[in-house]
C-alpha cells in the first residue's frame, strides 16, 4: 500500500480513457498528452483512498502489474473546442452562377473580431465564401484565391445580443455583384429594421474552397479540417438557393414544411427541428445534402417560431428549430490512442487509475498524474454480497468545475479563503478542456453537457476534494474492515437497469449520487422491491433528472429547470433534454422525489461548518435495535470528521412523508449543531417559512432513516454528504463506524426483513 504527499505537480501529463468503466478481461484505451514531456512512465494502480487531506487516511493505492507498464512516448495535442455543423463536399454548394444564402440568428457573444455563421471557406487557400457577424454588423466575404485578401462587404450596423435577426448574403459571378443584408425581427416594442449593402468585386472571385460547407465556424486548413472563428449563439434554418434573392424570397422556403412545394431553385435548406435527439441534420431540399454536428452543440432550443404555448420540443418540434452553438463546446478531444490495455481478468473491481510519471527519478519525485477509470467484475465472475455504485454521472456533472473560481459569492458561502490549486491554475490557462455543468460558456449560457472524452482534473487522486475523493473514504473503510465488495458504475446501471445490480444482496450508494437518469432511478427501485438492501450513505442524492445522450454516450446532459439549487437557469421553454426529450429538472418535479426511493431528500446546504447526530426516541424501536447497538442514547454521533469536523455537513437530507417517505420508516437519529450557516434549498420555499436557517427552521436538518421493503429488503439512509468523512476517525474506531458496520453486517445477513403491518 502506498501513501504519498499531496504537494506534487499533477498536470505534467493530461489525458482521458475512451470508456469510464471497463469489465475485467476487456479492453480500454488511453489518450495522453503533455506540453512538458516526450516520454512517460506508466503504472496502473487500484485506489483505496483518493483524498489527500492530511487529517484523513491520505492517498492510498495498490500498484498493479500490467503488460504495458514502463516507458511510452507522449506528445502534445490541441483540444479542438468549438461546435459546428459540417456538410460534406459537394459542387452544388459553390454554384457557378448567382446564389443567395442566409439564416436566422440569435447571437449571444458579439466581438470586434468576426464570427462565421455560414461558410464554405478555407483560410489557407483564401477561397470560398462566408457570412460573418461581429459587433458592427454582418460581413459577406468572397475568396480571391489569395490568402488574407478576400473581397468583403459589410452592413456596418451594430447587432444586439439575444435578439433574433435574419442575415443573408448574395453573390453573382457574372457581374461580380455582392449583397449583404441584415434584418432585426420585430420583438416587443422594437420594430423590424432592415439594412442592405451592395458592392461589386474588382475581379473574379473563387468560391469553391474545395472543402465542406460549415455552420458556426469555417476551416483553417482542409488537410486538418481544423475550424476557427466559431460563432456563439443560436442558428435556425440555414439555406442556399439559386439567384440573387430578396429577404422575402429566401425566407419563403420556410413553407417547404408543407408537401408539394419543392422548388428547383433551392439548393439546400437545413431543418434543425427534425431529429432533435440526434447529431445528424436534415436537408429538406430535393438534393438531400445532410449535415453532421461536431462537439455537441445544444439542440431542442426555442427558435423564431416559438409561441410559448409548448415547453416540450417533442410536442411542437417546429417551434424548436434552433441550435445553440458555442465557441467553447467540447465533447471529444479526438486525440489518438497512446495506450491500449486488455484489463487482466483477475483484477479486482474497484476504482483504478493510470499513474503517469516523468521518466527521470528526479522529475518523478515532483510530478505525478492519475487518470481514473473503473473496473467492474469480469463477465461470469462470482459476485460479492455487496456492490458499491460509483456515481459517475455526478462525477461528470461536476467535471472540471470552475465554480469556486468564478462565483463571486464562493468565499462568503463557505466562510473560508479561497486557496488555488495547480488544477485551478491549469483550468484557467486551458479553458479549452471544458468545464462542468455548474459553469457557464463564454457567452454566459449554462453548460448543458459534460463528457469524459477530455481531461477531467477533479475526478482523480490528489484533486480538489469532493465527490470521488469523499466516496473513496467508504472504500477505504471497507478495505480496513475486510468486507468483500464489487464495484459497478452509473454507466452500467443506466445501460442495464436493475440487471446491473442482479445477484447482490446489498447496494451501497455513496456521498453524493445527485444526477440520475430514469433508467437508474427505476433500476434501484426495482432492486429494492425485489428484496435488495440499500445502504444510502450520502445526501442531495437522486435530485436532478438527466441522461447520458443516446447519440453521444460519453456525455451527460443537464437542463437546470426553473427551481432547485442551481448556478444557472434554463431559458424559458428549454428545460427538456435534447437527447431524450424528458424534462431535465428535479426528480421531485417529476413526482419521484428521493424520499420515495430512500426515505430522505435534499433539505439544506451547510458549507461553513458541520454538525452531528443524536439518537431520537425512534431509536428505541426494536426494528432498529441492530443499528444502534453499542451507541449510548446521549452520544453525539459523528462530532468529528476529516476536513469539516463532523458527520453532518456540506449538504443534508431529511425525512418527509409529504414528499414520499414511507410512513412506516423509523427516524432513528437527527442532526444537531446546525446554526445560521445552514440554509434550506430553494425548492423548500414552497410555503410560508417560519424562520430561515438551521437555528430557526425545523426543516433544516439531516435525518437517519430505516425502513423495510418488499420481499425481505430494507433501506438505511444517513442524510449527509460528510457522513463517510467520519468513518476513519480514531483509527476507524468511532460511533459512525460502529453504526455503519452494524447496519451493513445486518444487511449482509440473508435473514429477511419484514414490513410492519
Amino acid at each position: 500500500m502506498t501513501t504519498m504527499s499531496a504537494t506534487i505537480e499533477t498536470n505534467a501529463f493530461v489525458g482521458y480513457p475512451d470508456t469510464l468503466s471497463v469489465r475485467a478481461g476487456e479492453r480500454i484505451r488511453f489518450h495522453l498528452g503533455s506540453e512538458q514531456q516526450s516520454q512517460v512512465d506508466v503504472k496502473f494502480v487500484r485506489v483505496r483512498c483518493a483524498d489527500a487531506d492530511a487529517t484523513g487516511p491520505g492517498i492510498k493505492y495498490e500498484e498493479l502489474t500490467s503488460p504495458i507498464d514502463g516507458m511510452h512516448d507522449v506528445s502534445f495535442h490541441e483540444v479542438p473546442c468549438g461546435s459546428s455543423m459540417l456538410v460534406p463536399v459537394d459542387a452544388r454548394l459553390a454554384p457557378a452562377d448567382a446564389f443567395s444564402f442566409g439564416c436566422y440568428i440569435w447571437p449571444t457573444r458579439l466581438l470586434d473580431a468576426p464570427q462565421t455563421v455560414l461558410a464554405r471557406w478555407c483560410d489557407d487557400s483564401g477561397k470560398g465564401y462566408a457570412l460573418q457577424v461581429a459587433r458592427d454588423g454582418v460581413t459577406l466575404r468572397a475568396g480571391s484565391g489569395h490568402a488574407g485578401e478576400p473581397f468583403e462587404v459589410k452592413t456596418g450596423v451594430s447587432l444586439l445580443e439575444r435578439r433574433w435577426y435574419w442575415i443573408q448574403g448574395g453573390l453573382d459571378s457574372t457581374t461580380g455583384e455582392m449583397v449583404v443584408q441584415q434584418c432585426r425581427l420585430a420583438e416587443g416594442v422594437m420594430p423590424e429594421r432592415r439594412h442592405e449593402v451592395r458592392a461589386t468585386a474588382p475581379s473574379a472571385w473563387q468560391l469553391d474552397s474545395g472543402g465542406p460547407f460549415t455552420v458556426a465556424a469555417h476551416h483553417v486548413s482542409l488537410s486538418t479540417l481544423r475550424t476557427t472563428a466559431h460563432y456563439d449563439g443560436k442558428v435556425e434554418a440555414p439555406r442556399i438557393a439559386e439567384g440573387l434573392m430578396s429577404i422575402e424570397a429566401l425566407r419563403r422556403f420556410d413553407d417547404l414544411a408543407r408537401p408539394g412545394l419543392a422548388d428547383a431553385a433551392l439548393i439546400a435548406c437545413w431543418d434543425f427541428s427534425e431529429g432533435i435527439d440526434g447529431l445528424e441534420v436534415t436537408d429538406r431540399s430535393a438534393n438531400r445534402l445532410h449535415g453532421t454536428l461536431n462537439q455537441l452543440p445544444c439542440r431542442g432550443m426555442t427558435g423564431v417560431h416559438w409561441t410559448g404555448d409548448v415547453h416540450d420540443w417533442r410536442l411542437a418540434p417546429r417551434e424548436y428549430g434552433a441550435i445553440h452553438f458555442h465557441s467553447d463546446d467540447i465533447y471529444d478531444c479526438g486525440w489518438p490512442a497512446t495506450l491500449t490495455l486488455d484489463v487482466p481478468a483477475n483484477w479486482r473491481s474497484g476504482v483504478h487509475a493510470l499513474r503517469l510519471r516523468p521518466t527521470s527519478a528526479e522529475a518523478a519525485a515532483r510530478a505525478e498524474t492519475f487518470i481514473t477509470f473503473f473496473v467492474t467484475p469480469a463477465a461470469g465472475a462470482p459476485r460479492a454480497p455487496l456492490v458499491v455504485l460509483a456515481a459517475t454521472m455526478t462525477y461528470m456533472a461536476y467535471a472540471n468545475s470552475a465554480l469556486r473560481l468564478h462565483a463571486v459569492h464562493f468565499e462568503v458561502l463557505t466562510e473560508r479563503l479561497l486557496m488555488l490549486t495547480g488544477d485551478d491554475i491549469y483550468l484557467q490557462e486551458h479553458p479549452e478542456v471544458g468545464q462542468s455543468t455548474y459553469d457557464h460558456h463564454v457567452d454566459g449560457s449554462g453548460r448543458a453537457y459534460s463528457s469524459w472524452l477530455r481531461p477531467v482534473l477533479n475526478m482523480r487522486p490528489r484533486s480538489q476534494p469532493g465527490n470521488l475523493a469523499i466516496d473513496t473514504h467508504f472504500i477505504d473503510w471497507l478495505e480496513e474492515k475486510g468486507i468483500e465488495y464489487d464495484l459497478v458504475t452509473d454507466v452500467e446501471l443506466d445501460r442495464q437497469g436493475a440487471g446491473a445490480l442482479a445477484g447482490y444482496r446489498v447496494l451501497a450508494t455513496l456521498s453524493h449520487p445527485e444526477y440520475y437518469s430514469e433508467a437508474m432511478m427505476n433500476g434501484i427501485m426495482a432492486y429494492q422491491n425485489a428484496g435488495g438492501r440499500h445502504l444510502a450513505l450520502g445526501a442531495n442524492g437522486f435530485y436532478w433528472r438527466c441522461a447520458f445522450h443516446p447519440k453521444a454516450p460519453a456525455a451527460v446532459e443537464v437542463r437546470r429547470g426553473m427551481a432547485g439549487t442551481r448556478t444557472w437557469e434554463s431559458q424559458p421553454g428549454e428545460v427538456h433534454l435534447a437527447g431524450t426529450g424528458e424534462p431535465g429538472a428535479l426528480w421531485r418535479h417529476s413526482g419521484f422525489a428521493p424520499q420515495k426511493l430512500i426515505g430522505v431528500g435534499f433539505a439544506a446546504m451547510v458549507y461553513d461548518h458541520a454538525g452531528y447526530y443524536m439518537l431520537t426516541p425512534g431509536s428505541a424501536d426494536p426494528r432498529v435495535a441492530f443499528a444502534v447497538e453499542g451507541i449510548r442514547a446521549d452520544e453525539r454521533i459523528g462530532d468529528f470528521g476529516v476536513r469539516i469536523g463532523g458527520a453532518v455537513g456540506i449538504e443534508i437530507d431529511r425525512w418527509d412523508v409529504g414528499l414520499g417517505s414511507p410512513p412506516h420508516a423509523v427516524m432513528l437519529a437527527t442532526s444537531h449543531g446546525l446554526g445560521p450557516g445552514a440554509l434550506p434549498t430553494p425548492e423548500e420555499y414552497r410555503t410560508t417559512v417560519h424562520g430561515l436557517d438551521g437555528e430557526q427552521n425545523a426543516l433544516v436538518r439531516a435525518d437517519v432513516v430505516f425502513f423495510e421493503t418488499a420481499k425481505g429488503g430494507a433501506v438505511f439512509s444517513t442524510g449527509s454528504i460528510s457522513y463517510v468523512l467520519s468513518l476513519s476517525h480514531n483509527g476507524y474506531d468511532n460511533n459512525v463506524s460502529c453504526l455503519t458496520e452494524n447496519v451493513l453486517r445486518r444487511f449482509l445477513d440473508p435473514m429477511p426483513f419484514e414490513v410492519p403491518a
